[in-house]
Parts: C-alpha cells; structure tokens; sequence
C-alpha cells in the first residue's frame, strides 16, 4: 500500500506542488527587493545592488555548506523530514524579512533561508526515488517547469502587491510558506523506503566531501564543472535584472514583476514540453548545446539593449536557456546507483550553491561599478550580462569536450546496470568495511 502512495500521482503533484509554492514564495519578493533595501538604506540602485548582491551571498553560502548535509540526512532518514523542516525555516525567514526595521534583519533571514533552501536538493532526490532512470530526464524537466511557473506567479504576484508597500509580498511569502509546509504534513508521503537508506557520513556531508565521494565517476566532475560555469553566468539574469531596468528603464515593482512572469511563462513551457520530447529525439548533447547558446544571444542583447520593447524579446530567447540544466542533470542521475540519488543531487546543489556564491555578488559589484563606481571606464549598466555571456561560451566549450570524451551518447546508465565497480548496485546498502580504511571502499551487503 505505501509503494502504491509512493507512485501515485498524488505524490508526484504533490512534490511538484511543493517546489512550485516554494518558487512562488521566492518570486514574490524579487521585484521589491530593490525598493526595500532602498528604504532601509536610504542609498540609490547601484548601493541596493551592492546590499542585494551580499544578501545572496549570505544565502548562497549557506546553501553551500548545508545542501549535502541535508541530501545525506535525506539519505539516512528519509526525505520527508528534510522537506517540512526546511519549509518552517522559510516561513521564520520571510516573516523576518517582512518585519524588518533595519537592513541586518535581512541578513539573519538569509542567512535561515539558506539552510532551509538547501532541501531543493532534497525535492530532487524525492523525485528520482519515484522515477525509473530512464524517465528522470523528462521528470528534472517537470521541476523545472515548477520553477518556471512559480517565477510566472510569484513575481507578478510580488509586482502588484508591492504596489501597496515593499514589505507586503513578504507577508504573503511567509503565509505561503507555511501553507507549503502544513500541505506537505498531511499529503506527502515518504519516498526512500527503509532498504535503501544508508548511513550518515561525517566526511561525506560537507560541500567538499560530498564532491569527492563521488570521484570515482570522472564524467560526473567534469559535468558538474560544466553545470557550474553555466549556473555562475545564469545568476546575472536574476542578481541584476531588477536593478539592471530600474536603473535604464525606471521600471515599477509591477513592470518587473510582469516581464519576469513572461520569463517564468516560455522557461515553464521549455522545460515541460520541450525537454522530455527533444531529449528523446536528439539526445541530451545537442539539448544542451541549443539551452547555452540560447543564453549567450539574450545576454549579449540585454547588455546593449537601447529600447524597452527589445526586453520582452530577450526574455523569451534567454528562457530557452531551461533545456540545458535538466537534461545535464538527467545525465548525471544515471551516473550513479539508486542508493546515492540523494548525495548526488546534494553535491549537484552545493556546487549550483558555490555559483549563486560568486555569480550573484560579481554581478551586483560590476553593474554598481559600471554604473556610479569611481574610477570606471564608462557608464555601462549591461557590463555584468557581457561577463555572463563570456561564461557561458565557456560551458558550450566544456560540454561539448565533455560529450564527445566520454561518449555521452552512448554511455549507460550505471542506476540500471546490475553491478558497478565499488559501488552497491541499485536496492542494496553501503556498509563500512572492517577491513578496508578508506571510506569509499565499501563492500556490498545484501538487501535487508
């Protein structure tokens, strides 16, 4: 009866639904950011990028250090747990935010926001649990499309009650929170059956550890390497975006709010009928090839961007950019047996984590410096979406090396493969072995 639940598709809205209210919550503060920390500043745009590029990397740091914490106590305990204890966190953080009378209020609230959004990585572990490998793909694909569509709702949502005030939309951040949280208690279920848990490593839950516990799978490094050049140059869209057209275009709360739904909008419909359909067609090099270029050409046109009806054409060009993370994480997914999904996706999101560290604070620090730094070349509010640009070239280059080095065409997966050099074969659980010192030596016990 609980495998049935397990598979239902109950349990699968229910954990998409978790992830989309969850991007809702985080979509509603973007377009109010700006004006917030203004308030409580009371400096212009560039000294609120500045303000806002930290308060990412507050977050994103503790991303860092507690995303494979998290996917390894997943791991050990289960990954309901994880989930519901993260969603209280991200109600205490939003009502701190909201209620904040000095601009280090919202730096506490970061800095408990980051610990509790680390369980993404967990909600992507849940969803491999209930999946067949050769289907996950198309799944990473389902909750990339919760992203999309909670960037559609939550910013416009945020734009049009940040017309009522800058705090608003975080009220409604922390209610939405919290209903995440009770919907989870009583809809969604367990999906790591007691069988495949394995035990909690010290070594392997730190960002670092959880990188080389998986070194004995060359691909997955280099893909990861790939997946973090792309997600450091992807964090400019969302770190300078707000600033960026109040800044050029002097863009309302709700004007950002409605482009950025825009965004949300053709970046859901990408990743939800586009992946899935054109992986199985052309496999997931090319997929991924088509996503990096498509963000090469918006970032290069928001830099030299001289009218505000060019923007709606950028954002549509720059959401195709949502093929590439989906379908590089479907190839990581089937690199890996069953009973490591978990630290996987933990060390997948430390290092997307380690990006949002020094993507978000470069960009906010070269737009403030291009914009009204002393000592800068010129006024050039779109120099952050240039670096950007250059970055991702660089991910192109590295992927496409990568793809034609290790065969990615052809390789197979390794979740569906009866048995892999010195890892457990999918349904069976890693013990330490007495008579070996190393740690990622382990030998295989039979399923309990």
């Amino acid at each position: 009866m609980a495998s049935d639940r397990k598979d239902s598709p109950l349990t699968l809205a229910c954990i998409l639904i978790t992830i989309l209210l969850d991007m809702v919550g985080y979509g509603i503060i973007v377009p109010v950011l700006p004006e917030l920390i203004k308030d409580l500043t009371g400096g212009g745009v560039a000294e609120a990028a500045v303000f806002g590029g930290w308060l990412v990397f507050v977050y994103a740091s503790m991303q860092f250090l507690f995303s494979p914490v998290l996917g390894n106590l997943s791991d050990r305990f289960g990954r309901r747990p994880v989930l519901l204890g993260s969603l209280l966190g991200l109600t205490f953080d939003y009502a701190m935010m909201g209620f904040a009378p000095v601009v280090w209020y919202l730096f506490i609230g970061r800095f408990i926001s980051g610990v509790a959004g680390a369980a993404v990585a967990t909600a992507t572990a849940y969803m491999a649990d209930i999946t067949h490998p050769a289907k996950r793909t198309q799944r990473f694909g389902l909750i990339g499309a919760a992203f999309g569509l909670g960037f559609i709702i939550g910013p416009v949502i945020g734009g049009e009650l940040g017309e009522f005030g800058p705090k608003v939309p975080f009220y409604a951040a922390a209610v939405l929170a919290f209903a995440n949280f009770l919907f989870g208690v009583f809809v969604l279920p367990e999906s790591l059956d007691h069988k495949h848990r394995r035990p909690f490593s010290i070594r392997r839950a730190n960002p670092f550890g959880a990188l080389l516990s998986l070194r004995k799978f060359p691909v997955v490094l280099w893909l990861m390497l790939a997946l973090f050049l792309f997600t450091t140059a992807a964090q400019a869209f969302p770190s300078v975006y707000n600033y960026f057209t109040i800044e050029v275009f002097h863009f309302t709360s709700s004007q950002i709010g409605r482009t950025l739904g825009l965004f949300g909008i053709v970046f859901a419909l990408f990743q939800a009928f586009g992946v899935g359909p054109l992986v199985k067609r052309f496999t997931e090099t090319p997929v991924v090839a088509v996503g990096m270029l498509a963000a090469v050409v918006a970032f290069t046109g928001i830099a030299f961007i001289k009218h505000e009806q060019w923007v709606y054409l950028y954002i549509v060009i720059g959401a195709i950019s949502g093929l590439a993370a989906p379908a590089i994480n479907g190839v990581l997914s089937r690199q890996v047996p069953d009973n490591a999904q978990g630290e996987l996706q933990g060390a997948v999101n430390a290092a997307n984590s380690l990006a949002t560290i020094i993507g978000p604070l470069a960009a906010t620090q070269i737009f403030a410096y291009f914009t009204y730094g002393e000592g800068s070349p010129g006024y050039f509010p779109g120099a952050p979406f240039v670096g950007a640009a250059l970055l991702t070239v660089g991910a192109v280059v590295l992927f496409t090396f990568i793809a034609l080095r290790f065969d990615l065409g052809h390789k197979p997966s390794v979740a569906t493969h009866p048995r892999v050099p010195e890892m457990s074969p999918p349904g069976q659980i890693h013990v330490p072995n007495p008579n070996k010192r190393s740690e990622d030596e382990d030998e295989v016990q039979p399923p309990i």
